[in-house]
């Protein structure tokens, strides 16, 4: 009799087993990488190779879908909104997640309690490019000079308010002693654009823009912001070796929504170190002088925190700001 009651129990057991799916592997459908900033920047060609080489990995389509605006804040948003399923990928960075609490006075994420850390995958430094024909041009020395002699005068452009090429150049700024004139751009392009046409003196940018730049003839990098010399701009000297002691830049990183589980972090964090491994992944960031670097959900965690922190006092100590 006993017996036959564990029979039935095993048969049972066996048809609600049966009756409910296998969990599928992460991941089993196109997964969209959300890159807030315009197609063609250092974002989405950093994303761009990234989302190819886990496409290739993982058997499933990696769609990269930009939405731009508010610093960042657009594409952060709509990621913080969407299904916490690992579907919906956040490209995040140094002015979503550590500057941008602090300059806008209502912010409509939180870059803590409304995601979940991945990883990091990128550390860039800037370079200071002054327009060829700027007086100001000829070396970090006499642009220095030239800020000091007429305070508030030399003008710097950025691709935005708050931004990491803002407050990058306020930093820089503070060290040396001097007072510029900031003039927001809509973006990277329009910013160096107006400096290489003489419309504004000088920009913080990322190393591949600057190279560009100064390969076109309109445009001198006068100093990077890496701790050493960096083989696209070999004779751009570091702040350090000018005696200014700044070593600082933009980094990348991947988030996900709040509620999103472990193992599918976790599925997406192997997924994002295997893509750095690859050959392809490393030349395109070569070519941009990103430094492919990966950290756990927890370290990320920790280090927006302490980003936050740090980029916060500076958007404080210049007021930067946006309603």
């Amino acid at each position: 009799m006993l017996g036959s009651k564990r029979r039935s129990l095993v048969v049972a057991l066996t048809g609600v087993l049966m009756a409910v799916p296998a969990l599928a592997a992460f991941p089993d459908k196109p997964i969209k990488l959300v890159v807030p900033y315009p197609a063609g920047g250092l974002t989405d060609i950093l994303a761009r190779s990234i989302a190819h080489s886990i496409t290739q990995s993982s058997g499933q389509p990696v769609v990269v879908d930009n939405r731009s605006g508010a610093n960042g804040a657009i594409g952060a948003v709509a990621v913080a909104r969407a299904a916490p399923d690992g579907y919906t990928v956040l490209v995040s960075n140094t002015d979503t997640h550590a500057i941008n609490p602090s300059i806008y006075k209502k912010l409509a994420y939180d870059p803590v309690k409304d995601f979940e850390p991945v990883s990091l995958f990128a550390t860039v430094p800037f370079a200071l490019v002054v327009g060829k024909s700027n007086p100001a041009s000829a070396d970090f020395k006499t642009f220095v000079a030239a800020a000091k002699a007429k305070p508030r005068t030399l003008t710097f452009a950025s691709w935005g308010v708050g931004s990491a090429s803002h407050l990058g150049m306020e930093l820089v700024s503070t060290a040396v002693g001097v007072t510029l004139h900031h003039v927001p751009f809509s973006g990277q392009a329009p910013g160096i654009q107006a400096v290489q046409a003489g419309h504004v003196d000088a920009m913080m940018l990322q190393p591949g823009g600057a190279d560009a730049a100064a390969r076109s003839g309109t445009a001198k990098v006068l100093a990077v912001t890496s701790d050493k010399r960096l083989p696209l701009l070999p004779d751009a000297p570091t702040l350090r070796e000018l005696g200014v002691d700044v070593v600082t830049g933009n980094w990348f990183s991947i988030h996900v929504p709040k509620g999103t589980k472990p193992d599918v972090i976790s599925r997406i964090n192997q997924l994002v170190k295997e893509a750095l491994a690859d050959p392809k992944v490393q030349e395109t960031f070569r070519a941009q002088s990103a430094m492919p670097e990966s950290s756990t959900p927890d370290q990320l965690g920790s280090y927006v925190l302490s980003e936050q922190r740090r980029w916060g006092a500076i958007a404080r100590a210049v007021s930067a700001s946006v309603d």
